[in-house]
């Protein structure tokens, strides 16, 4: 793509980048096949092509986000399907980050949007309001019919229809900084505890805890480790996210100075692709660049550590039929595809692959909230598929996709590492359904594994 940016415009490191990317591509067009709100819409401005000539146009003619730009870049639910697909290796994700943290600095949202988006991200990166929140949601629930036909009122009714009912109790063993092993020491690594996902389901970070202690992995969770950033980053608040990402690059520093860390550890998987992206957001700052990059180099998601270390295979999973949901996040944005599925084939399950696995199921961290509508069409359209396996079980690595799936199907959704765990001798997932001829008990399992 043929673009006229001045030297002044160039000088400006983001206008610089955004260029570089925008002259990688060639509007082939590819891109449309697999963008969900393309394929949902049908308007050629919410597919990567269209966004893209309406980012050269705001960021090459130095014009502040109007109306119509901020109304497709927000339907982009980033799920990175089109650099999947492109041929070209268009940088999408970092192009539409720069745009939206354009639009962050040069348009003014109407007042019930700043309020909800502000809302968001004053409340989730937050555990101990985030759980606030939520239980005054249980109040709210009842109301949440009502609020979707008051003008303005569907993002609040999405938000009180996707609050659970109940909340799980918080584990001691959680709050242990360390977690050391009983045998000789394979490894040393930290564990992101997470902010939603910690009042959510911290039954994922147990099941990650007890799983790579069972293979002599040192797990520590590091005091002073807060949200990784992406959700402020995907609002286009740049000041939030690199304040977050500094802060989680300080503590891992700490341990990586002192007592050394072979990998830092992500269950879920959102959180995996913008801490990989660390080393390019803070890639103009003096005092982080260099650490951004150790820190991004390191981080690992579950079940891409836990394929590196090779488990032995076992057979507890002998009779469950599992369809594997995989995250965008993790096939799009970090590309890991095999791994999970190999994991999980490895613990004797059958794993099937989820027809259009390469749509997103609409959640994209506060996509569900904020552009609800769409969000509900594309969470049906991967229910209907996901059905259509008829599994017993449904597998994803991403708190967001399991939230999401679980609120539309009767089938239960268990993070990948818990039912690993749970076929490695560890605590049975509380959803893990109980077929007829499952009558070996997992130490035994564990025991003809080993």
């Amino acid at each position: 793509m043929q673009t006229n940016f001045t030297q002044q415009q160039l000088a400006d490191p983001d206008v610089a980048h955004s260029e570089k990317i925008l002259r990688s591509c060639v509007h082939c067009g590819f891109c449309t096949a697999t963008c969900p709100t393309y394929l949902t819409l049908g308007d050629e401005l919410d597919s990567p092509r269209g966004r893209i000539y309406l980012i050269k146009d705001m960021l090459e003619n130095d014009k502040p986000a109007d109306e119509k730009v901020v109304k497709h870049i927000d339907r982009c639910l980033s799920c990175l399907a089109c650099m999947t697909t492109c041929p070209s290796g268009v940088n999408y994700m970092h192009l539409v980050d720069h745009a939206r943290a354009h639009i962050e600095k040069t348009y003014k949202r109407p007042l019930l949007d700043r309020f909800y988006r502000s809302m968001l991200a004053m409340v989730l990166p937050y555990p101990g309001r985030f759980k606030l929140a939520l239980q005054f949601a249980r109040l709210g629930k009842p109301f949440a019919g009502l609020l979707r036909k008051i003008p303005g009122g569907k993002p609040m009714a999405a938000m009180l229809a996707l609050a659970p009912a109940s909340l799980p109790k918080p584990d001691p063993e959680l709050m242990q900084e360390r977690h050391p092993v009983s045998g000789l020491r394979r490894a040393r690594v930290a564990l992101l505890s997470g902010c939603a996902q910690r009042v959510l389901d911290p039954e994922i970070n147990l099941a990650t805890i007890e799983l790579l202690a069972k293979f002599n992995v040192e797990i520590i969770t590091p005091k002073g480790e807060g949200c990784c950033g992406a959700l402020v980053h995907h609002m286009g608040r740049e000041f939030d996210a690199h304040a977050a990402a500094k802060q989680n690059i300080d503590v891992w520093m700490n341990e990586i100075e002192n007592d050394g860390l072979d990998a830092i550890i992500i269950t879920t998987s959102g959180c995996g692709t913008t801490i990989k992206d660390y080393g390019h957001m803070l890639r103009n700052d003096p005092g982080y660049a260099q650490k951004a990059t150790i820190v991004s180099a390191l981080a690992k998601d579950v079940s891409e550590y836990l394929a590196d270390l090779e488990l032995p295979p076992a057979t507890l999973g002998n009779g469950y039929r599992l369809a594997y949901h995989s995250a965008c996040s993790l096939q799009h944005g970090q590309k890991i595809t095999d791994q999970p599925k190999r994991l999980l084939a490895n613990a004797g399950f059958e794993v099937v692959d989820v027809p259009e696995g390469h749509l997103c199921c609409g959640s994209a961290g506060t996509y569900n909230i904020l552009q609800a509508e769409i969000s509900e069409g594309l969470k049906a359209r991967k229910i209907a598929n996901i059905e259509r396996m008829k599994p017993d079980l449904i597998a994803a690595g991403n708190i967001g996709c399991i939230t999401q799936i679980a609120s539309g199907t009767g089938i239960p959704v268990i993070h990948t590492v818990q039912i690993l765990n749970w076929a490695y001798g560890g605590r049975k997932p509380a959803l893990m359904p109980q077929l007829s001829n499952k009558s070996e008990s997992a130490r035994e399992i564990l025991s003809a594994a080993q």
